[in-house]
């Protein structure tokens, strides 16, 4: 499915992966960013990166730590893709490729 743009030109309107992906992608290159940040680069609201957080965390993918008046999350890189067809794949599979080995801030 393409959208037209303002400009005239065509563009994708879907991606390959879920904003579940893309919130732990953010999330592993920055483990202490904000849910406002993650909700303005991947494009969705700041309550549906809440609502994907919750999710993650409830599945195992994430864990979430106070620390002061922030937040610090840890991404679970040995957990297991939840499809069949990538289940011998990890999470942390997925953050080496789109991360392409970069380190994580600190």
């Amino acid at each position: 499915m393409l959208a037209q743009s303002n400009n005239g030109s065509t563009t994708a309107t879907w991606t390959f992966l879920s904003n579940h992906a893309y919130v732990l992608i953010c999330i592993a290159a920055d483990p202490e960013t904000r849910m406002r940040d993650v909700a303005g680069r991947i494009g969705i609201t700041e309550r549906a990166v809440q609502r994907i957080v919750a999710e993650l965390e409830e599945a195992g993918f994430l864990t979430v730590t106070r620390v002061g008046r922030r937040n610090r999350y840890e991404v679970n890189g040995d957990m297991p893709f939840r499809h069949p067809i990538a289940g011998q794949r990890t999470i942390a599979d997925l953050i080496d490729l789109a991360l392409g080995g970069k380190p994580k801030k600190r």
